[in-house]
């Protein structure tokens, strides 16, 4: 997030779209609501009548899959009408750089696409550059090679009749849609967009995501209270997850992670390190360098000198993609024979879920972590197959939940909250921490003695825990912040990091969070000065307790705030300084301490791009500088906007179990997605086991039209089998007016939902008979989007066929 959950109360219009916050994220629907008393607008654009939907002021059903159409039919509403903000647009986003005349587009590609590796070269998608080789720039916004004229050209095609083909939504609704959220651009006003799944889980996830960016920047939502582009997590601490690296490209703190072509540290760290030309640019990831090297300090400790490139070496280097879908395919291969699971149930929650299940019959061993006896654990006896002829060893090893152990968790508007063990896990269950330092010490064990130095990552790996059977969570939480190792004293925020091995830390955004004055996550001070709903002192928010992420751009250029009754920061001309209610992010302060005056400040005020300023093009994705719409990876029909299909960048799995449905399938001929319920929790472990959850929804269904109820001759409670191409799975038919039949290209596509959380194991399955499987992800396919891999759980094509 952007901003935070207390702060969407600040927001004059929501725009909810590919999330459901009343029944996925029922706190943050509070905060919605309180802004709906004072007069807000609630706009959600879904392809199912939500609960969310039912507090709406303006709902507009659409295809999903479609996200992208609809959005960039809203960026030519408000370029046609004249409705972003000028002066934002110009000094805070890259509008108004011009771009290598090398650039273009036709049909669906982009400039550099080569056909045989389905990949791009990015060589025009550069800035023209000045002698000074500082990027050129037309604030007038009228030169045809300007941003601002290439995203103008680029979605005049999405009209608001192309957008209604393509998107089902009906064109007065879109329209609707367009008008009462652009006008979030005017003085005063705020808007904000919350995201989920709904927008990541498609083969143009990330794309989805820059469509939103674009538009908030457009219509100057991005840095102020109530605006913003806001990630809903989907469980507690998802958000520490990724921010501790727990995707593959990455190290902690969002660090690229090195590949085989960085061959030492100083390739690594060249290729690592943006530079700029441009002095105005504050370009804060200059200083990457001081993150990596005090990472490698925290990791190696002692052993990590200047003199040995402070162990970069004993990094291993990436040399392919490592994320879900590849696993598994590497598993279905035989190439990987042992797999931890933690917490992850992908016999429920994996795509095409019965190809990963027999992934795991390929495996040596298993070991999986958990609560609770999962559909994964037990994968060998699921139906239709025999255990006997699966060689897969498995260990299940007991874990404690969030209330039988200490430590952090980080939510969607990155506050880290410490919680306290309230009491102690059942049996021989151990908490995470536990279980991994028991692990170290056992490997480690396995390599004393050894004098190979391909061991030495794994001897000289610091562990400085206290007991390594019972380790203290808060030295992990020092070890994270960061320590001054000339003083042995904690750190006080990143800003004290270097890059000579003086320091260490174990995540720099984190760095500031537990310091010499204590525990700053298990502060519990609800004040709150600002009267925004900040609360300074509860908690602790990276970076450095910032609560709403590039606050310069809540200001005009003279420091102005837009909204005088809800300032972050602004200028104070006869103090000559900055009033701040937030943390700045921006630099304010010279190293005299005078204040930066605000016209100096306005030139970055997105200080970690390299260009300073929001970017609206942008070359940092796979699959274009511009969001383009491409059908999704399974659709009833063709794309109307281009002769390219699907992402052209995609990685196709082929080969065994992966098999397709023909565009306009007629075995087919369904748009199935997936969703969740209040009642059930991700893939159903924690909440299928427990009976006063599980009864209140005990079945697996499939939501239907009463239109596709009736041609069909369905009754609602029957059970049915929902099929795709790669799997079959049963379900009660629930007949409701939530969903319905959408009109795409002249013709009406009936849409099915079903929710992801059943399985075959546990004290409910999603049926009374236990001897079938009810996970909907045994009909979504194994295909992910173009620079994430997320898979494209939201759309397939299926069909609903009678039980006999």
């Amino acid at each position: 997030m952007t901003n935070h959950w207390i702060d969407l109360r600040n927001s004059d219009c929501f725009l909810v779209i590919g999330s459901n916050p009343a029944e996925n994220h029922p706190i943050s629907m509070k905060w919605v609501l309180k802004a709906k008393e004072r007069g807000a607008k609630l706009v959600v654009v879904d392809p199912r009548f939500t609960r969310t939907a039912s507090q709406a002021d303006l709902y507009c059903p659409l295809r999903p899959g479609t996200d992208i159409a609809f959005i960039g039919g809203m960026i030519k509403y408000i370029l046609d009408n004249n409705l972003f903000n000028r002066e934002y647009v110009v000094e805070y986003t890259n509008a108004s750089f011009l771009v290598s005349p090398e650039f273009s587009f036709h049909d669906g590609l982009f400039s550099g696409y080569n056909p045989s590796t389905r990949s791009y070269n990015k060589s025009s998608w550069v800035y023209q550059l000045d002698e000074n080789g500082v990027p050129k720039r037309d604030k007038t916004l009228s030169d045809p090679n300007c941003v601002f004229q290439l995203l103008k050209r680029h979605y005049s095609r999405y009209d608001s009749d192309t957008v209604s083909r393509i998107t089902g939504a009906p064109k007065d609704l879109f329209l609707k849609v367009a008008e009462t959220y652009s006008a979030t651009s005017q003085p005063g006003k705020a808007g904000t967009i919350m995201y989920a799944m709904g927008t990541t889980q498609h083969t143009v996830g990330t794309q989805n995501v820059r469509a939103y960016a674009i538009l908030q920047l457009l219509l100057g939502n991005v840095g102020i209270p109530g605006g913003g582009v806001n990630a809903m997590r989907g469980e507690s601490n998802v958000q520490g997850s990724t921010d501790f690296a727990l995707l593959f490209h990455i190290l902690p703190g969002y660090l690229r992670y090195p590949v085989a072509t960085d061959r030492d540290l100083a390739t690594y760290l060249k290729n690592s390190t943006p530079t700029t030309a441009d002095p105005d640019s504050v370009n804060y990831w200059k200083n990457f360098p001081k993150f990596f090297i005090s990472l490698m300090k925290a990791f190696f400790g002692d052993k990590a000198t200047a003199a040995n490139d402070f162990c970069y070496d004993y990094l291993p280097k990436a040399g392919g993609n490592y994320s879900f879908i590849s696993l598994f395919e590497a598993m279905y291969e035989g190439v990987i024979k042992g797999l931890f699971l933690w917490g992850q149930n992908p016999c429920v929650g994996g795509p095409n879920a019965n190809k990963e299940a027999k992934a795991l019959e390929n495996l040596d061993w298993m070991v999986a972590v958990d609560l609770w006896e999962t559909d994964t654990a037990v994968f060998w006896k699921r139906p239709g197959v025999n255990p006997a002829d699966i060689k897969t060893e498995v260990f299940l090893l007991p874990a404690a939940a969030s209330f039988e152990k200490e430590g952090s968790v980080s939510n969607s508007g990155r506050w880290a909250q410490w919680r306290y063990k309230a009491v102690e896990p059942p049996g021989d269950a151990k908490s995470d921490l536990e279980i991994v330092s028991l692990l170290y010490k056992a490997i480690r064990d396995k390599y004393q003695g050894s004098t190979s130095i391909k061991d030495r990552p794994i001897l000289d790996l610091t562990w400085n825990y206290g007991s390594v059977d019972h380790p203290d969570v808060h030295l992990v939480a020092k070890e994270i912040n960061g320590y001054d190792l000339t003083t042995h004293r904690l750190l006080p925020s990143f800003a004290s990091l270097k890059d000579d091995g003086s320091t260490s830390c174990g995540c720099w955004i984190y760095s500031g969070w537990y310091t010499e004055e204590g525990n700053m996550a298990a502060r519990r001070d609800d004040s709150d000065p600002s009267g925004l709903g900040l609360h300074p002192r509860w908690s602790w928010c990276w970076p450095i307790n910032r609560r709403i992420l590039y606050n310069r751009a809540s200001c005009d250029v003279n420091g102005t705030p837009w909204n005088a009754q809800k300032a972050l920061v602004q200028w104070d001309e006869e103090r000559q300084q900055w009033i701040t209610y937030d943390v700045p992010d921006f630099v304010f302060r010279t190293a005299t301490g005078s204040h930066v005056r605000p016209e100096v400040s306005a030139k970055s005020p997105f200080i970690m791009r390299v260009e300073g300023l929001g970017c609206i093009f942008a070359d940092g994705t796979a699959d274009g500088p511009f969001p383009e719409h491409y059908e999704p990876f399974e659709s009833p029909v063709k794309n109307m906007l281009s002769s390219q299909q699907i992402n052209p960048v995609i990685k196709i799995w082929s080969g065994d179990m992966n098999p397709r449905a023909a565009i306009g399938s007629a075995d087919y001929p369904l748009i199935g997605t997936t969703y969740r319920v209040t009642e059930h929790w991700q893939a159903g472990a924690m909440t299928r086991n427990l009976p006063w959850l599980a009864e209140l929804m005990p079945e697996m269904f499939v939501e239907i039209s009463p239109e596709l109820a009736k041609a069909r001759g369905l009754k609602p409670g029957e059970l049915v089998k929902v099929v795709s191409p790669r799997g079959e799975v049963y379900a009660k038919v629930c007949i409701t007016e939530r969903i319905k039949a959408l009109k795409v290209g002249g013709l009406f596509y009936e849409l099915v939902g079903m929710p992801w959380h059943y399985g075959f194991n546990g004290f409910v399955t999603g049926g009374k008979d236990r001897s079938k499987n009810y996970a909907a992800n045994l009909l979504t396919a194994h295909i992910g989007d173009a620079n994430t891999m997320i898979p494209e759980y939201k759309v397939f094509l299926c069909d609903i066929r009678k039980v006999m």
